[in-house]
């Protein structure tokens, strides 16, 4: 396979969250590197993320790994035991059901990227520990399993 043209896979700031959870997201920039190159058991993702957005509600996954590589800029890692700062070279990590609620927030002036690749069941579920949300069976509901309405992709 030749060399991946990240600007020729289609950028996209679409979510699939119910509202009022896509909000902060809406400034997050993503390429599905994976489905773009072939790849069937691998995700991954170029993503970039404006001053304040966010890479994601704070959320983990029953039966997917995710690895994260930051590429430029700088953003805050929130997780269960505090906050990190990442930067260029960084790399962090979170095996599949391991119980730390993560994501990344732009805190800075300047737009920042990275790369996350994930492998595993990714519509195994996901908990998201500050919301009533999990994401279950192909849907988000709420804790006590009523779905959320869908959101419609554009």
């Amino acid at each position: 396979m030749p060399k991946i043209d990240f600007e020729t896979i289609a950028r996209s700031n679409a979510t699939g969250y119910p509202e009022p959870f896509g909000e902060p997201v809406a400034r997050r920039w993503y390429r599905r590197v994976g489905p773009a190159t072939g790849l069937t058991a691998l995700g991954a993702s170029h993503l970039t993320l404006e001053p304040g957005a966010w890479s994601s509600q704070r959320h983990w996954h029953v039966a997917e790994d995710e690895l994260l590589v930051m590429l430029s800029g700088e953003a805050v890692l929130i997780e269960e035991e505090g906050e990190t700062v990442l930067r260029a070279g960084d790399f962090v990590a979170w095996p599949m059901g391991v119980r730390n609620g993560h994501h990344l927030v732009n805190r800075g002036e300047t737009e920042c990227t990275f790369i996350c690749v994930s492998a595993g069941d990714g519509d195994a579920g996901a908990d998201y520990p500050d919301l009533d949300m999990v994401f279950a069976d192909g849907a988000y509901r709420h804790r006590d399993g009523t779905p959320y309405p869908p959101r419609p992709l554009p």
